[in-house]
This record gives C-alpha cells, sequence and structure tokens, in this order.
C-alpha cells in the first residue's frame, strides 16, 4: 500500500505539470477561425443568405443578414474559398494559414478560375463583379427587325425584279428578246427546261435552226433567162 502511494504521486505531477499544460494549449491553439463579409455594389440591396464553402464543401457555414460569415476551427494549411451564390459572382480565395501566424492569414483572390491573382487583405470583404441572367429580356417592337425576316426579302427583291425587267427589256436586241421569251417558256414548261439543261451537259442539244433566208433572183441570172427564151 505505502509503495503505490508514490507511483499515483508521481503520475499526478506528471499530468499536472506545466510541460503537459502547455502541449494541451498547443494542441487548441492549432486550429483557428476564418471571417469575412460579402457586399453587393449598391449599398441598397440587401443579400440573401448566402452558402460559403471552404476546400470543396469540407467546411460550410452560411452568411448573416449582414452579409457577415465564418469558419470555425479551421486548421493550418491552404484551403480554397468558394461563394456558392445563384444571383451574384464573386471571386474565389485561396487562404493559407501557417502554424507560425495562424491570426494573419495570406490571402489570394482569384475573380474567374485562371484569371491573375491578387493579395487582399484580412479579414476578407469580397464584393459581387456581376449578376446572373438567366432568362433573356423580351426585345420590343422594331421596324428594322421586319427587313431581318428572309422572307420579305425575297418578296421585295421579286417586286424589284418585276418592276425592273420591262425596263430592261427595252433596251434589247429582238434576238435578244426571242432568247428570252423562248427562256420564259423553257421555265413555265419544266420537262423543256430539263431536256435543255441536259442537253447542253451532254452536248447533244437541238441547236436552234437558223431563220430561213429568202433567195431573190439576181438580174445576172434574169438577163441569162431572157436570152434563153429569145433563142428558142
Amino acid at each position: 500500500m505505502f509503495v503505490i502511494l508514490p507511483i499515483f504521486a508521481t503520475i499526478l505531477s506528471l499530468l499536472l505539470s506545466p510541460s503537459s499544460i502547455l502541449a494541451t494549449t498547443t494542441k487548441t491553439t492549432t486550429a483557428t477561425t476564418i471571417q469575412g463579409k460579402l457586399r453587393l455594389p449598391d449599398p441598397k440591396l440587401t443579400l440573401n443568405s448566402t452558402r460559403i464553402t471552404l476546400n470543396d464543401g469540407s467546411y460550410t457555414t452560411y452568411t448573416q443578414p449582414d452579409g457577415s460569415f465564418i469558419f470555425h476551427r479551421v486548421p493550418p494549411g491552404v484551403h480554397l474559398l468558394d461563394v456558392q451564390c445563384r444571383q451574384h459572382h464573386f471571386s474565389q480565395v485561396k487562404i493559407q494559414l501557417l502554424e507560425e501566424a495562424m491570426d494573419s492569414p495570406k490571402c489570394i483572390e482569384y475573380i474567374y478560375p485562371g484569371a491573375p491573382k491578387q493579395a487582399i487583405p484580412y479579414p476578407l470583404e469580397l464584393t459581387a463583379h456581376a449578376s446572373y441572367e438567366y432568362f433573356e429580356p423580351r426585345k420590343g417592337f422594331s421596324i428594322f427587325r421586319i427587313f431581318k425576316n428572309p422572307m420579305l426579302l425575297m418578296m421585295i427583291f421579286m417586286g424589284g425584279m418585276m418592276f425592273m425587267m420591262p425596263k430592261m427589256m427595252e433596251g434589247l436586241d429582238p434576238e435578244q428578246k426571242e432568247q428570252m421569251q423562248r427562256q420564259m417558256e423553257m421555265q413555265q414548261d419544266p420537262s423543256k427546261m430539263l431536256t435543255q439543261l441536259w442537253g447542253d451537259i451532254t452536248g447533244t442539244g437541238q441547236e436552234p435552226e437558223p431563220p430561213a433566208i429568202d433567195k431573190k433572183p439576181s438580174s445576172k441570172a434574169g438577163a441569162k433567162t431572157a436570152r434563153r427564151g429569145k433563142r428558142d
């Protein structure tokens, strides 16, 4: 019994020694808190409760009505902060916590993934860069949008051609007018048009017959016939 008492006394002295107390305090002080605040460009607008994550959801918190947020018991290391907001776009922040300086972390801001980095002070104050638009605004009536319709452009073109064709026909030769009339007749009959196209491709198309030339008897031929009549 007297031998056991000194053993218990030594165990109690070790447990209550300053070194053991210091070790326990160092273990509890290796984790810190990360805090910051979200803002909108227009101070009159209010931000709804927004979810904020560290390391893709390893730590999660939500903003307070004034936009502030806090993470508790964050260990040392490099952490990535993301703002999961559906209405506004906030920067992505990389936070480096060193065991020697847990109260003054180094913060690097990325406006979007892959953007140039820039250092920002701590506590964090993040302002929204843009707002998300999920619906395209309805366009109002515009007279110029009517002219973008391809059907309307085709109608205008055809009307212009109908107006200009008679004037163009006035300056053509009779042969050219006849050729144009033939082409218009072929367009009215698709079978003739296809036959003509096939003949042009194969080289077996019917060539237009040359116009008939009326041969008039010459004066010499008339004199010869008269002499023959006298001889007879």
